[in-house]
């Protein structure tokens, strides 16, 4: 199955050349898994034709705000949402889970909670996963069309299921320890609090349940092939 990676922003500049990019991350993610990709680099306006030109859709991280005004935010939307009515696929994380509930009727604000950041825990319908995450931003209204698969004290709306056509996870699966500390490195000071990131760093060694979510990712895509509605029953399993 092919999967349109939809890249909305790149790895610090200082981490690239070793750790590589956004696309390399969820390629890596998902690798052996059935899934084969093509990528596109929506932040510099590369868009597909159609929502057709894939099988499936991903759609990255990103530094910038749902909310902000870029000239790639509005086609973004208009795409996602072209997408849902044809009923293709698409799967969003972070700023991507962010840009889909924004697309679709939802708020996306900077959170007032302030950061996460690191291994921490999601609630994903009794089971609890562990991810990376980075983000200050997040979804504060869900759209009506979606269900909450996932939540934590910090975020409410930590991932969220639309139908069995869109599936979106605040955390980053594709994120490894090490890049967190290069983030935490490069990006960190100043931005995210000492205290906050002292803690994420105590926690790095935390084992993570990336595989886990990515045999849901995988699962999403492949089993919409076949019916329509399995992919969204594993979810919900």
């Amino acid at each position: 199955m092919q999967i349109g990676i939809l890249q909305t922003g790149a790895s610090p500049d200082a981490l690239r050349a070793d750790m590589g990019d956004y696309p390399d991350f969820f390629e890596r993610l998902l690798a052996d898994r059935g899934l084969t990709f093509r990528r596109f680099h929506v932040e510099a306006m590369e868009f597909p034709k159609d929502v057709h030109d894939c099988e499936g859709w991903l759609i990255t991280g990103s530094r910038h705000g749902a909310y902000e005004d870029h000239p790639f935010i509005k086609p973004l939307e208009a795409f996602i949402r072209q997408a849902y009515a044809a009923q293709v696929p698409v799967v969003g994380i972070c700023f991507g889970h962010q840009i889909i509930a924004q697309a679709m009727g939802g708020k996306v604000e900077r959170y007032a909670g302030g950061w996460s950041v690191g291994p921490t825990d999601y609630d994903f319908n009794g089971e609890k996963i562990t991810l990376n995450a980075w983000h200050r931003d997040q979804v504060t209204e869900k759209p009506a069309v979606a269900e909450v698969v996932a939540t934590n004290e910090f975020c409410t709306n930590a991932a969220l299921l639309y139908d069995d056509r869109m599936f979106t996870v605040q955390a980053h699966p594709e994120f490894r320890p090490e890049f967190v500390d290069g983030l935490m490195r490069t990006r960190g000071p100043g931005l995210v609090p000492d205290e906050l990131m002292a803690q994420a760093r105590a926690r790095l060694a935390d084992p993570l349940d990336d595989q886990t979510m990515a045999g849901r990712i995988a699962a999403f895509f492949l089993n919409h092939q076949n019916t329509r509605s399995s992919g969204a029953e594993k979810l919900r399993a």
